[in-house]
């Protein structure tokens, strides 16, 4: 009997056409650069000459004219020497190539694996089936898939329905959630040549455009801090850049607070994604800054202002990129007074917990 031979599966780039390798490339390299697109342009031909990108029928001038053909460049009308800028299709492209490149990678998960504060069903159908779980109510089961499966197990003759053969209908939580999201912008996102600020501009893009596609009653805050804070527009977020700035996150969570003050949704969370301690108090017109150790006067500055988010009902989730045992220990005091969670994360995993997170928080409701 002739049987199957399986082999380690190999994705076949034959198919994709010159242009859409080289776009590829294009798109990540220019999220490095904070929307560059000179340097970005710059790198894809060091690339090319290196390891052979382009040939004889398709080169670089070509990529570069098709570019704009597409909509992606155009010339920049008020620089000089006849540079390109990004437009408004290609800051589209990232967030949505943010999205596939994060959120694809998560799977499906059997519910139980995070709990939720409150137990609650959900308000609409979705297309998504799972397996029967205690707890589950008798109208969330398919019952024409749990035939179908029961009749493929066991047969017409001897025919039963178990609890492995019962499928369930998995339902969307309708509930709206106003969520802050906080980056650390200071100098150390790109210290000791790690690049921290690419990772968290990549998830705060594919978050946007999840919660833009998937649940458009929500609403997303994006705001910058180092040594002040300030909000910024999502179309915003390619063009992000590290500056010299010391790590103020009181003006951060007063930002934050602010923002969420002024929402109408019941759920309010907010999420911080930083590499540090708090460094720096703006007291006046004047900055109070101190990069050794653990300042108490900075501390305790932030510590009061977890408690009151707390007492407003506003879950603070630290999304902590350094390993640092004396930074963990700040972050676990942080997370204890605020009653809200803490990620110790690569710069890798960080996008995948921030989306399981939020969809979980989703379900919290309010009473």
């Amino acid at each position: 009997m002739i049987g199957y031979r399986f082999t380690d599966f190999v994705p076949d780039m034959s198919g994709k056409s010159t242009f859409e390798r080289l776009f590829d490339l294009f798109m990540q390299i220019l999220t490095q650069t904070s929307g560059d697109v000179a340097e970005t342009l710059h790198w894809l031909n060091l690339l090319d000459r290196k390891y052979n990108l382009t040939d004889e029928d398709y080169g670089m001038g070509d990529f570069i004219e098709e570019l704009k053909k597409r909509g992606y460049i155009k010339d920049d009308e008020e620089g000089e020497g006849g540079g390109y800028i990004m437009t408004a299709k290609s800051e589209q492209t990232i967030r949505q190539r943010s999205l596939e490149e994060i959120f694809g990678k998560l799977k499906k998960s059997r519910r139980g694996n995070h709990r939720t504060r409150f137990s609650g069903h959900g308000d609409e159908p979705t297309t998504d089936r799972r397996e029967y779980q205690f707890g589950d109510r008798l109208e969330q089961i398919d019952m024409t898939d749990s035939l179908r499966n029961a009749q493929i197990r066991h047969g017409i003759n001897d025919f039963r329905m178990t609890e492995e053969d019962l499928e369930v209908v998995e339902n969307e939580y309708q509930a709206q959630t106003s969520t802050a999201l906080m980056i650390d912008i200071s100098h150390s996102m790109i210290l000791y040549g790690e690049d921290r600020i690419t990772p968290a501009k990549k998830t705060a893009m594919a978050l946007a455009e999840l919660i833009t596609r998937r649940y458009p009653k929500d609403t997303l805050d994006i705001l910058v801090f180092g040594n002040d804070a300030w909000q910024i527009e999502i179309k915003d977020l390619p063009y992000l850049e590290v500056g010299p700035y010391h790590t103020n996150t009181v003006a951060g969570l007063e930002l934050a607070m602010d923002i969420l003050r002024r929402r109408k949704n019941p759920n309010k969370q907010i999420f911080m994604i930083t590499d540090g301690k708090p460094t720096c108090l703006k007291e006046g017109i004047k900055y109070y800054k101190n990069s050794f150790g653990l300042d108490r006067k900075i501390i305790n500055r932030t510590l009061r202002l977890a408690g009151q988010c707390r007492r407003l009902q506003i879950p603070i989730t630290t999304f902590m990129i350094a390993r640092d045992p004396y930074l963990q220990q700040f972050v676990r005091e942080f997370t204890r007074v605020n009653n809200g969670k803490a990620f110790y994360t690569s710069l890798q995993g960080m996008g995948d917990y921030i989306f399981e997170d939020y969809v979980r928080n989703r379900r919290r409701r309010v009473r």
